[in-house]
């Protein structure tokens, strides 16, 4: 049973205020997580409404469709309900700021010309989006975002549809996990809960709709990133009505040269936490010894970690 309370706030338009900046951090560092207010400017609430509305139109799609949707790595193309998720079907790209992937992704799926300018804008908008918080995110932490490169970190995009049924509720849509990237921005569905969130006191908290909001999440990477200071916040979504839940997950995914602890946040009182690994090394580490939900970052503890 979740428990009902709030997570963080976060006002994109103050932002550039030391308080809302600090309340950003330590955001960060206690629930790994925020609810992202007043991003209208970079991404309009008519353009997630049309998103949304291709989502839906894509998910009905004939299964034969949707299959053409291929991997580029692991789980970034057709996800049919399985086994272990039955309740879960996704789709996907590997990197969404890269026009060619985007349009690959459209053209698998015999997108239309609105579907595809749709996509191909949303795709803009988020990338513009992630580039605005990780930049507030490594000046948080008194780092320079210039000499760190985001612009350049593949940006997965997937879809996710549930399909809950009355005999389902109760019942997990998807298991407890964090995420393997750095940032995740999450279009959430605007009528249908399900998302729950940890806390630091190991309680799930139910993570109610907010329309027009977003949510993001930080991975496994951050908190490599920040040497530690970062929480990889653990999630998982629950059926808790017979109805069909729609969502939209962007994820930045780290750098593909090797990540590891900024140089602004070791010292002899902070010690490096992690060793440097790519995000690619790391999600196989996740993939071979099936550690979803954070456990893995153990294996990457320097010799003179504490943790």
């Amino acid at each position: 049973m979740a428990t009902k309370c709030s997570i963080p706030v976060i006002d994109l338009q103050d932002l550039d205020s030391p308080n809302q900046l600090s309340k950003l951090i330590s955001a960060c560092e206690e629930w790994g997580c925020f609810r992202l207010l007043n991003h209208h400017e970079v991404l309009p609430s008519t353009l997630m409404s049309e998103m949304k509305a291709v989502v839906r139109s894509l998910f009905d799609l004939p299964v034969e469709i949707k299959r053409q949707n291929t991997d580029v790595i692991t789980g970034s193309g057709y996800m049919a309900p399985s086994a272990k998720n039955p309740l879960y079907e996704a789709l996907g790209l590997y990197d969404m700021s890269s026009p060619q992937d985007v349009d690959s992704f459209c053209s698998q799926l015999d997108a239309s010309p609105h579907q595809r300018e749709t996509i191909m804008r949303y795709a803009g908008a988020v990338h513009d989006l992630f580039m605005g918080i990780v930049g507030k995110l490594a000046e948080g932490l008194g780092a320079k975002s210039e000499n760190i490169g985001f612009e350049n970190w593949p940006c997965q995009f997937r879809i996710n549809k549930y399909h809950f049924t009355p005999e389902s509720v109760g019942s997990p849509g998807v298991q407890i996990h964090t995420d393997s990237g750095f940032l995740t921005i999450l279009q959430d569905d605007e009528g249908v809960g399900g998302l729950e969130v940890m806390n630091s006191s190991g309680e799930f908290i139910a993570v109610d709709p907010w329309p027009g909001t977003l949510l993001v999440n930080l991975g496994d990477m951050a908190t490599v990133w920040s040497n530690g200071r970062f929480c990889n916040v653990k999630h998982r979504v629950q059926c808790k009505e017979a109805k069909i839940r729609v969502s939209i997950a962007s994820f930045l995914l780290g750098p593909r040269e090797a990540v590891e602890p900024l140089p602004e946040l070791v010292d002899d009182k902070h010690p490096r936490v992690y060793v440097a690994t790519t995000y690619e090394e790391y999600r196989k580490l996740r993939f071979s010894t099936k550690l979803q939900a954070g456990e893995a970052l153990a294996l990457l503890y320097t010799s003179s970690s504490d943790k």
